[in-house]
């Protein structure tokens, strides 16, 4: 992430938006692994349809840039499922019209049936999501898509959090990120990454914002990657 000119004008781009929509927060949160943050990105605000509009535009710009070869997205439930419809009709607008599926949590015994839904699972296929935390999600997708025989290519997420997993006293070596491409040799981008949250806050552009980068880079060099 952050390779080239466009990449980083791409992230500086998605993290004001995150920050405008009131997606990307400061103060003191906890996480699922029971740190306090100083940060909280919730892409469950990107609540009405300007914001997912604007959202997907970003997903789309970052998969093309990417150069990665590709057929169909998947969205794994429940926010993939947004967000891989919401990218595939902005790739359609952009002139790449590709079919996208969709998992559900339980299987469905009546119509349709099974776990998945949308088009058939074929050729090489990218996992839209928000995030990855412990990527169990991610892995599912994984084995869902491998178990059609087709080929899952690449995950795409909107923020690479940078962050180490495990306890304050058993931190581990790497992030969940780099755990996952590890554990199952797939390429993860993202649109923006921690790092480009502190680029963008020490940019000043609004001071009350840029109060909070000391507390993210604090925070950065005692769980990051």
């Amino acid at each position: 992430m952050g390779s080239n000119a466009g990449d980083a004008a791409l992230a500086q781009g998605f993290v004001k938006f995150a920050v405008e929509a009131g997606v990307l927060r400061f103060g003191e949160f906890t996480t699922k692994a029971g740190r306090l943050s100083p940060y909280f990105f919730n892409s469950a605000l990107f609540d009405d349809g300007a914001k997912l509009m604007r959202l997907a535009e970003f997903y789309a710009r970052r998969l093309i840039a990417s150069g990665l070869a590709f057929d169909m997205l998947f969205g794994p439930a429940y926010k993939g499922i947004t967000l891989a419809a919401a990218t595939a009709v902005e790739l359609a607008r952009l002139g790449r019209n590709v079919p996208f599926a969709y998992n559900r949590k339980e299987a469905k015994g009546h119509g349709e049936g099974g776990t998945l839904v949308g088009a058939p699972l074929r050729g090489r296929v990218v996992v839209i999501d928000d995030v990855i935390t412990d990527g169990a999600s991610k892995r599912e997708s994984v084995e869902l898509i491998r178990a059609a025989q087709a080929e899952p290519a690449a995950v795409l997420i909107a923020l690479d959090r940078m962050e180490r997993g495990g306890t304050d006293d058993q931190l581990s070596a790497h992030s969940a990120v780099e755990d996952f491409t590890r554990d199952h040799g797939l390429p993860v981008h993202a649109i923006a990454t921690l790092d480009d949250l502190l680029q963008y806050l020490e940019s000043g552009t609004d001071p009350a914002l840029s109060a909070h980068r000391p507390a993210i880079a604090a925070y950065r060099r005692r769980y990051g990657i």
